[in-house]
Parts: C-alpha cells; sequence; structure tokens
C-alpha cells in the first residue's frame, strides 16, 4: 500500500484536518498525517494574514514594513518562447512579442534611471509591473517536488498554446481562464489585479499531496494530485476561482484575515468561487446545487462537498471527518482562538445570507446579488476589520443604489435570516 501523504489539502478548513488527527476510525499513520497537515496549514494562513496585515497597514508603515512579494510576472523569456512559439496561435504570438518589446524598453529605462550598464533583466526584478493588454496564463510541471524553492517547475503549456497530453495541465489552464472570463465578461476585471496580471500554475506538486491552494507571496496556483480522501483539484473551478479570489481581494478592500474580518475574506472567496462554477455550468441560482469543492471529495467519503453555502453544516458526516461543523446562523457565533479566530467556520454565516439574496432576486447570481458584493467590495466602505453587521450594511447600502428600495429590502431579509441584525434602541 501506498504511504499516506503527510500533508492535506490547504482547502480544507483546520477544523476538519482537527477532525481527522483525532478520529480514532483513523489509522495512526493517517492521523498522524493530519497533523503534520495543521501545521502545515498554518504556514499559509499565516502567509495570508501577513500579506493583508501588509496591506492593511497605515500607509507610512505599509512601506518601511512591507517584504519584498514576488508578483509573478511572466518573465521576458517565457514571453520570447510565447512570441516564437509554434504551437500558439498567431494573435497570441503578436501580443506576446509587443508585450516583449515593452518589457524590454521598460528595462532600458529602469537601468537608465540607475545608473547601470545595459543588461538581460527579467521583469520580477523591476521595482514596478509594466502594463500589458494581454493576461498570460502559464502551466508548469513541479515533477513532484515538495520544495517550494523549486516552483514553477518546467513550463508545459502556455497562453495560446494547444491542449497538451498531461490532463491536469489542461484543466489548470483552461479553470484559471474560465475565473478569468468571468472577471473580464461580468465585472469589466482584468486578471486578479486589473492590470492584466499573469496566472501561474503549478501541477503535481509532492507525491499523493492532497493540496491546491494560492500562494499570496510566490503569487501562483500549486495544485497537487490527491491520494485517499481529497483530490481533482484542477478540476474545481470553483476552488480554484475561491483561490484567486484572494488575490482579487488584495486589489479591492483587503480584510484583515482573523475574526469576522477573515471569515468575510473567506465568504467573498466562496461567493465569487460559485459564481464562476454556476457561469461555467449555465445554472441560474435556483438550479444551483450552492457546494463549495463537490470535485475534491473522493469516492466512499460521506459527504458531498467541502461546504454548503446553501445549507451550511450539512456538507459531509464521515466518522474519519466528523460533521460539517459550519453554523448557518449568527447566533451560534462564538469567539476562538482557533483558525485565526473561526475565519473558515463563520464564514457559513455570510455565505447563506448571499444565497438567500440570490434565490430572493431571481435569475444568474452574478446579476443582482453578485453585482451587489462585488460593487460593495468597490465601494471603499469596507474597512479592513470589518464585522459582519458593517457588511450587510454596505451591501444593503450597495442594493438600494443600485436596484432600489425593494432590492435593499431583499438582500436586508436575507442578512436577518442569518441572524446578522441591526440592533434597534428605545
Amino acid at each position: 500500500m501506498a504511504p499516506h501523504n503527510p500533508y492535506v489539502c490547504s482547502v480544507v478548513p483546520p477544523y476538519l484536518l482537527n477532525a481527522l488527527a483525532e478520529s480514532e476510525h483513523n489509522s495512526e499513520d493517517i492521523r498522524t498525517s493530519a497533523r503534520h497537515c495543521l501545521d502545515f496549514s498554518k504556514n499559509y494562513i499565516i502567509k495570508r494574514q501577513r500579506v493583508f496585515a501588509e496591506l492593511t497597514a497605515p500607509r507610512g508603515a505599509r512601506n518601511a514594513a512591507a517584504p519584498h512579494r514576488h508578483r509573478g510576472f511572466i518573465p521576458d523569456n517565457l514571453l520570447k518562447h510565447i512570441a516564437e512559439s509554434e504551437d500558439v496561435d498567431e494573435e497570441t504570438r503578436k501580443n506576446a512579442k509587443r508585450d516583449l518589446e515593452h518589457i524590454v524598453s521598460i528595462q532600458a529605462k529602469y537601468q537608465e534611471a540607475q545608473g547601470i550598464a545595459a543588461e538581460p533583466r527579467t521583469l520580477t526584478t523591476l521595482s514596478a509591473p509594466a502594463e500589458t493588454e494581454t493576461t498570460y496564463r502559464a502551466v508548469y510541471d513541479a515533477h513532484h517536488t515538495q520544495n517550494e524553492g523549486n516552483l514553477p517547475g518546467t513550463v508545459v503549456r502556455v497562453e495560446g498554446q494547444k491542449a497538451v497530453t498531461d490532463a491536469a495541465v489542461n484543466q489548470a489552464y483552461d479553470n484559471a481562464g474560465n475565473v478569468l472570463s468571468f472577471y473580464l465578461d461580468i465585472f469589466n476585471w482584468k486578471s486578479i489585479d486589473n492590470n492584466n496580471m499573469n496566472v501561474i500554475s503549478s501541477v503535481h506538486f509532492g507525491k499523493y499531496y492532497e493540496n491546491a491552494f494560492w500562494d499570496p507571496e510566490i503569487a501562483q496556483m500549486v495544485y497537487g494530485d490527491g491520494h485517499d480522501f481529497l483530490g481533482n483539484f484542477t478540476n474545481a473551478v470553483d476552488v480554484i476561482g475561491h483561490e484567486l479570489t484572494h488575490a482579487v481581494t488584495e486589489h479591492t478592500s483587503p480584510l484583515d484575515y482573523q475574526g469576522q474580518s477573515g471569515a468575510l475574506n473567506e465568504h467573498i472567496s466562496d461567493t465569487f468561487g460559485i459564481m464562476v462554477k454556476q457561469r461555467v455550468q449555465n445554472e441560474t441560482a435556483e438550479e444551483a446545487d450552492w457546494l463549495i469543492g463537490e470535485e475534491c471529495l473522493m469516492p466512499g467519503v460521506k459527504g458531498v462537498a467541502l461546504r454548503s453555502m446553501k445549507a451550511p453544516g450539512t456538507a459531509y458526516n464521515d466518522p474519519r471527518f466528523g460533521k460539517d461543523p459550519q453554523p448557518d446562523n449568527f447566533k451560534d457565533y462564538e469567539v476562538t482562538g482557533d483558525d485565526n479566530g473561526g475565519v473558515h467556520l463563520y464564514s457559513g454565516i455570510p455565505n447563506k445570507a448571499f444565497y438567500l439574496s440570490s434565490i430572493a432576486f431571481g435569475g444568474y447570481s452574478w446579476e443582482k446579488a453578485g453585482k451587489i458584493w462585488w460593487e460593495t467590495m468597490q465601494s471603499g466602505q469596507i474597512p479592513p476589520r470589518c464585522t459582519f453587521i458593517q457588511f450587510a450594511d454596505a451591501t444593503v447600502d450597495k442594493a438600494e443604489e443600485l436596484f432600489g428600495d425593494d432590492a435593499a429590502a431583499i438582500v436586508r431579509k436575507a442578512w436577518n435570516e442569518v441572524g446578522v441584525v441591526r440592533k434597534t434602541h428605545a
């Protein structure tokens, strides 16, 4: 029997990992693996918390304290590869050549300003990104390395290139495209930063690695192949939408990754991830199943998904995992020190409010409810340490502004039904 992977997917919430570690229904090697996984996921939670703390720090302190963060821009040698590749369509070749010429000119200006001789440089060495008109995708093979220092790996498929023989590469490429087209077509948002930032993905990370995550410091997606319980990550467009939306949140209204604001951060990722999935499947709010991560549960697991936005707390009930503990009402909210203050646990409360709003509006979820949530994140009215009631009030105000009093009443009713109620004073 193959050895169990010592890590489990970071899209899986810590409370599920903890249940795996403590369940007597699991073998000791699985329990030990889950304990290792908890330590691993904490590393990425710390990274995410650090990134959002940096983004929400006062402007003066931000520049002084902020570490260098690789933004994942396409290096000029890869653009040259795209521009010269016979496997890439002509339009993409022309775009890559145009952007390569632009990058070279930017590099020359940078070098001149620094008083240094011209020499080959990649875009990642520049102090500011060069603007491009095209979003580039690139998928790499990590060759089962478990060392992040070896990422991204070997390039396999780039923007405009035809499908390859590796199914995981094609799924990662296509589903990143589904997320990007959703943001562009529905909200006129270009890539994840509104400036055509490229999207880098690495597949085949680790051996039996049940993991898929957005690394906020190296700015790329990473996918394992999965194993006994979890897998199929490159085919789960809602999970990819969820993870890439964390990056979008960095560029709209950064929410501190702690407590209620952290739960709202997770909620925003679920909300836009589910809308991407519904668009790909061409489902109205009424037709959709509102399940997050249903592709990730392997056969034999007693459950339907990682989370349910329609009915939080019902996604799974397996002796090896425990029962889905997400509450669906704010009356069950309790302050906790676990999971950065319950950022994964309590995201189900606003998730259900979005579901109820979408059902009440009818049609496609992104037409009204999604537009309200998107414009709320763009409004500048969301503080870094936003509470549920503050966010609820902001969505109600935006609903009224966009669609009138009846829409505002629908959104307020949805929040009231999940217990996020504005207090009145006699």
